[in-house]
């Protein structure tokens, strides 16, 4: 089944050294999304989710907190057309 919708974010604030990149992962499995999270140079997060709409807002809702430890300052979420290639949603390192 085709993914309808997808998003890149970037995710800023205390979100490397805090199992975000787990969280993340654990979190798209549970609304069956599908895409990668990885950690960018300058110390945040930076991700590319696809899936059903609605898991998909629920998803970007979750980005908000961020997992137990993580202080999240902003998100920067930018609509995307999917890709269709993904078969799980991995760390990507």
């Amino acid at each position: 089944m085709k993914p309808q919708a997808a998003f890149r974010a970037v995710v800023e604030g205390r979100v490397q050294g805090v199992g975000f990149r787990y969280s993340a992962r654990r979190e798209a499995l549970r609304l069956g999304l599908l895409g990668w999270v990885r950690n960018l140079p300058d110390g945040s997060v930076e991700l590319w989710v696809e899936g059903d709409h609605s898991a998909l807002i629920e998803y970007r809702t979750w980005l908000e907190e961020g997992p137990p430890g993580a202080w999240i300052s902003e998100v920067r979420a930018e609509p995307r057309n999917p890709l269709g290639t993904f078969a799980s949603f991995t760390v990507e390192f």
